[in-house]
């Protein structure tokens, strides 16, 4: 079983444009920090977009921005949406593909697996996908802007 980069990238992808709820973001950005090359990207995009992960927004300042809040988009609804299915064999997925249904040997390990795969990755959402990576690599810095000197920064009302 392969989970291929379309949906590896496509959570990536999701995870960076979820960092920054407040901003319209450029693929060519998300490209950049991802690594990931922007006409892929583009492609991987559009079906995100279509199954309702994304929105974009259109004009010289275009991009995406998520279309749900990071906690109502999981990983299990983000990779069948780039990948189809993700059963680990055939008769996990359509149960009367097989004439071995109900007496094969290994058909309980696969569903098993199929199982684990679903919970794993229903559990797992954008936003927890933001606390690892945060967890990785720390919170983000973000610029301050015009701070005064610090001899004329107050502290509990006294002048330092």
């Amino acid at each position: 079983m392969w989970i291929s980069t379309k949906a590896q990238y496509g959570l990536r992808a999701l995870v960076d444009i979820a960092r920054q709820p407040e901003e319209v973001v450029p693929l060519k950005d998300v490209s950049r920090r991802q690594g990931i090359s922007q006409a892929y990207l583009e492609q991987i995009a559009s079906n995100l977009r279509r199954s309702g992960f994304i929105k974009s927004v259109r004009g010289a300042s275009g991009g995406y921005k998520l279309a749900r809040v990071p906690d109502q988009i999981n990983a299990y609804d983000v990779v069948v949406a780039l990948e189809g299915s993700i059963a680990p064999v055939e008769c996990v997925e359509h149960d009367h593909s097989c004439d071995r249904s109900g007496l094969c040997s290994t058909e309980g390990l696969w569903r098993r697996v199929d199982s684990a795969l679903r919970q794993v990755l229903g559990a797992s959402t954008l936003a927890d996908l933001i606390r690892e990576e945060e967890a990785l690599h720390g919170p983000r810095l973000v610029q301050l802007e015009d701070l005064p000197p610090a001899s004329q920064v107050s502290v509990l009302g006294s002048q330092v």
